[in-house]
């Protein structure tokens, strides 16, 4: 392996490893410090595809914080080294807290000041979640469909106990019907174009 494809590497992990530490609140709560990392400061990957990206690390099996590492280290890391690092980098800084939490979980219980500190770490995980959800918004392409499941599953999110997983393949199944119907359109579009010539 070249000085270059390592150094590559090298950066990914630490890359992720830094995003790993410094988020709280798991997978939703990172995208923003992901999308910092790998489009505005790095450069890896296009503001666009942010979007597909965490589509796909929501829409397969497993903690989207992880997948998302693995997507975007193959991608970038040309193949399967680029997804050991950035998945490695992604999940040690957790294991390593969780090491010491653990070990030390009852000292760590009687203090009042961590009490106070999870209540600030939690009132920053809405503002981390709520900011990525407004800039993928942003990015998203908007129609009439859109809107409707967006509002449809928003309510359903909120006011039901409807599993998420059911929101996402129901968001699925609605996109992949819109495709077939404009795309029968199109083709019926053109058959009429033919027949007028």
């Amino acid at each position: 392996m070249d000085e270059k494809k390592k150094e590559r590497l090298w950066t990914i992990f630490v890359t992720f490893f830094k995003i790993g530490i410094f988020t709280f609140g798991g997978g939703y709560a990172m995208i923003s410090l992901i999308e910092y990392e790998m489009v505005e400061r790095h450069g890896w990957i296009n503001s666009e595809d942010i979007v597909d990206m965490i589509a796909i690390a929501e829409a397969t099996p497993g903690v989207i914080a992880v997948n998302t590492a693995t997507f975007v280290g193959y991608k970038i890391g040309g193949g399967l080294l680029g997804s050991i690092a950035a998945t490695i980098g992604v999940v040690m800084p957790s294991l390593l807290i969780i090491s010491v939490i653990a070990t030390f979980f009852e000292s760590f219980q009687k203090l009042l000041w961590v009490g106070y500190a999870f209540q600030g770490i939690r009132a920053g995980i809405i503002v981390l979640v709520l900011g990525a959800a407004i800039k993928l918004g942003r990015k998203g392409e908007y129609n009439w469909l859109t809107v409707i499941t967006l509002i449809a599953a928003f309510g359903l999110a909120v006011f039901t106990d409807l599993n998420v997983i059911f929101l996402i393949l129901g968001g699925g199944v609605i996109g992949i019907l819109r495709q077939i119907y404009l795309n029968k359109q199109m083709i019926q579009g053109e058959k009429d174009n033919h027949d007028l010539h």
